[in-house]
């Protein structure tokens, strides 16, 4: 087991997205993602949180990833390529954007493919776009499918089931989805990864996630790279079972 909470540590973006987070609670949040010689992979904070993130994981080598276009989707292109530019512009390494979904079920594509497009011109070519596709609102295997391959169209380096906002987060279906659309950009020679973040609170739970992940790339496939699990509830077993 410990070997296990090990392993799942190290794909885990520890997340704080609550509406009272405050500088305390953000530096709070990165003590608990160094657990001795074991690291997570990144934070994932609001924008405001950039620098006190920073500064707390300076020399760690944790990732901060900041969200934009959150939780509801809503914003334009350029609005949510604005807020990606300066979240990078501020110190970001990686970008968490909401897919446009609400728009996709009105039967828009084009809406999703140009934020998509725009935030990842805006992230340049260093910081790593997370494409939320709020798997659980979407009404139907195709309709996941197509907002995964708009993502993937637009510039995603990784494909999000959830905000974590909304119910159903992620479900193994939507996970499979995901996958299936990796697997066959895999094939172009395209290397996306999966991050699977909405109600992974318990080790089972992460750990049917990250076997899924690696029936379809092989034992010991899944890093940081290319999987990840976005939580919060998460970090209390595995640190637990890290003693």
């Amino acid at each position: 087991m410990r070997d296990l909470a090990a392993r799942l540590l190290g794909l885990m973006d520890l997340t704080s997205l609550n509406a009272h987070d405050d500088a305390g609670r953000i530096r709070r949040l990165c003590g608990m993602a160094v657990a001795g010689s074991h690291r997570v992979a990144a934070v994932c904070i609001w924008p405001r949180f950039v620098a006190v993130a920073r500064e707390a994981l300076c020399g760690t080598g944790v990732a901060v990833a900041v969200v934009a276009n959150f939780p509801d989707g809503e914003a334009t292109a350029d609005t949510a390529a604005a807020q990606t530019a300066a979240a990078v512009a501020a110190g970001a390494d990686e970008i968490d954007v909401v897919f446009p979904y609400r728009a996709l079920l009105a039967g828009d594509e084009l809406s999703g493919l140009a934020l998509v497009r725009a935030c990842r011109a805006a992230c340049g070519p260093q910081t790593v776009l997370k494409v939320i596709l709020e798997t659980g609102q979407l009404a139907s295997v195709a309709l996941m499918r197509r907002a995964a391959e708009l993502a993937l169209e637009g510039g995603a380096h990784f494909l999000k089931t959830s905000t974590g906002m909304t119910a159903p987060g992620a479900t193994i279906e939507a996970a499979s989805v995901l996958l299936s659309v990796i697997a066959q950009a895999a094939e172009r020679g395209m290397a996306i990864g999966l991050k699977v973040s909405g109600g992974v609170r318990t080790i089972p739970d992460a750990q049917a996630y990250l076997a899924l992940y690696e029936r379809h790339f092989g034992e010991g496939s899944a890093n940081p790279r290319h999987f990840r699990i976005g939580a919060s509830a998460l970090i209390t077993p595995v640190l637990a079972a890290l003693g």
